[in-house]
């Protein structure tokens, strides 16, 4: 892409707040974007080539939503922790194995968007986040959920197409979590804890394609107490 539509973009940009460039092949962050980190409130630079983001990402000090989807990202810098502002992240497709240390001080983050890495835990620092609605962590290679996660506060949670095997019991006391999401793990029915049916939030539950059959889900205790608050929660929504 040529400096003139670069230049074009920019100064779009500089009115709107937006900078969107997708499907560019672009390598690299573009550096040019420096001179709007203090009027940018949404940069859109997915299907690129991106491989790391540079430190200047911690600038963007009105930044409210990122999305890098379906990049070539290995790591994010500790520097991406310092977006006060920050309310969307979209990571979709990329190759993180992990987050920054720092990652749970972005206070103002509601949807996280993880699907397609390779990710092998639910990372623990998402449990500082206390305004988060929504995360997928969907196509990882999460082999189990920790203890850790019943500090978590997101409404919905995706863990669907990972190889998790075990599930801490802790996850029914999210105070939050309404939808939980498990489709197409490793999971044994022993190992399902039983107080997300009898004593969670929890009102819906996929577990298809698991190493046992749904009907066998309906005979375990609980399970009544569960399809009140999916009936409950199906007649607000209808």
């Amino acid at each position: 892409m040529g400096n003139s539509a670069l230049k074009a973009h920019l100064e779009t940009a500089q009115k709107t707040g937006v900078f969107q460039l997708t499907g560019k092949g672009l390598s690299e962050f573009p550096e040019d974007l420096q001179k709007l980190t203090s009027n940018l409130r949404t940069i859109d630079l997915s299907n690129n080539k991106i491989e790391t983001l540079p430190p200047l990402m911690g600038k963007f000090s009105v930044l409210k939503s990122l999305a890098l989807n379906n990049n070539k990202l290995i790591a994010l810098p500790e520097e991406l922790c310092k977006l006060k502002k920050l309310e969307a992240l979209h990571l979709n497709g990329n190759q993180l194995t992990q987050l920054p240390a720092a990652f749970g001080q972005l206070a103002a983050l509601k949807t996280l968007g993880l699907s397609g890495n390779k990710l092998r835990t639910v990372p623990v620092q998402l449990c500082s986040l206390r305004h988060l609605d929504v995360v997928d962590l969907s196509r990882n290679q999460i082999q189990s959920v920790p203890d850790t996660i019943g500090d978590l506060q997101a409404i919905e949670l995706n863990l669907n197409q990972n190889q998790i095997s075990q599930i801490s019991p802790q996850i029914s006391h999210c105070p939050r979590l309404k939808v939980l999401r498990l489709e197409e793990n490793c999971l044994e029915l022993s190992v399902l804890p039983q107080s997300i049916l009898s004593d969670s939030q929890i009102s819906l539950l996929a577990v298809e394609g698991n190493l046992f059959e749904i009907k066998k889900l309906r005979e375990l205790d609980g399970y009544d107490k569960y399809m009140e608050r999916f009936t409950a929660t199906k007649k607000k929504f209808a």
